[in-house]
């Protein structure tokens, strides 16, 4: 009896779990700040996992880290003329300036990345999403990020068909 209420009580917590982190996320993408980043070109596809494009983002190489940086941190970025999100600062928790947004980060094998590194798309859809040229990320404040859409060099969503 004893070891069923407890096998119950733990598919709870885990099912609690769970649904906590996707409310998270869907708070995410329905409240979370827009980031465009300029995307860095990588081979689209995979055998084994089927038609996906592997993401680098330009930020990540244009912008010079040491090993003074933590190893997971954030960045300060702000969206210049075109709408793209540059990187301004590394972000040592002073206040944000209008316009400023947090982006986490991650340094792993000595390189910056930043965002999701991966976007996968139905088969067939590999033409289409070649144009890509920038990625559409949904940032919570505290730098949070889930990658929402591959756009073309307008900004224009590729759409799926």
């Amino acid at each position: 009896m004893i070891r069923r209420v407890l096998i119950l009580a733990g598919l709870a917590v885990t099912l609690s779990l769970v649904a906590w982190e996707v409310s998270k996320k869907e708070r995410l993408l329905a409240a979370g700040d827009v980031v465009h980043l300029e995307l860095a070109p990588v081979d689209p596809r995979s055998l084994m996992q089927g038609d996906y494009m592997q993401l680098d983002y330009a930020i990540a190489r244009r912008t010079a880290h040491d090993r003074s940086w933590p190893r997971d941190g954030a960045l300060i970025v702000r969206p210049d003329e075109s709408g793209v999100d540059q990187f301004v600062r590394l972000d040592r928790g002073e206040p944000l300036a209008t316009g400023e947004r947090r982006l986490t980060y991650r340094v792993r094998g000595g390189r910056l990345q930043v965002g999701t590194n991966a976007y996968y798309f139905q088969e067939g859809e590999r033409e289409r999403f070649q144009k890509a040229r920038y990625g559409e990320l949904r940032v919570a404040a505290d730098g949070t990020s889930l990658l929402v859409a591959l756009l073309d060099e307008e900004q224009e969503r590729i759409e799926t068909r």
